[in-house]
């Protein structure tokens, strides 16, 4: 009896472990790197990979807390108009379908010459 009791318990541990690594949501921006030194002639391309989870329906692109595009895509790049010369913040932020942020981002800082 006593295995049977700790089979149940593992089969039922073993079936959360997905669903609870499912229900994170994430943000990766891969590149520019942080901190990246871009010219200012050159567009910039961001290139991602989100996660959205249960409460996220697509991502928001910022540059300097303005929004500058929407992606629909869990993993791609975004081509960014031409930077003035000067520090920026372009971050990318989970948003739920009626385009509200739900907490998860991530943002770099690139300084543009």
């Amino acid at each position: 009896m006593r295995t049977l009791s700790s089979l149940v318990i593992l089969l039922a541990f073993g079936c959360q472990v997905p669903l609870a690594l499912a229900d994170d949501a994430s943000v990766t921006i891969t590149s520019p790197a942080d901190g990246a030194k871009l010219g200012r002639t050159a567009q910039t391309k961001i290139n991602y990979e989100v996660m959205p989870g249960p409460k996220g329906d697509h991502t928001h692109l910022y540059v300097d807390d303005k929004e500058v595009g929407v992606l629909r895509q869990l993993k791609g790049s975004h081509m960014l108009e031409s930077l003035a010369s000067g520090k920026h913040e372009i971050c990318i932020k989970i948003v739920n379908k009626g385009h509200t942020p739900i907490g998860v981002q991530q943002c770099i800082k690139v300084n543009v010459e």
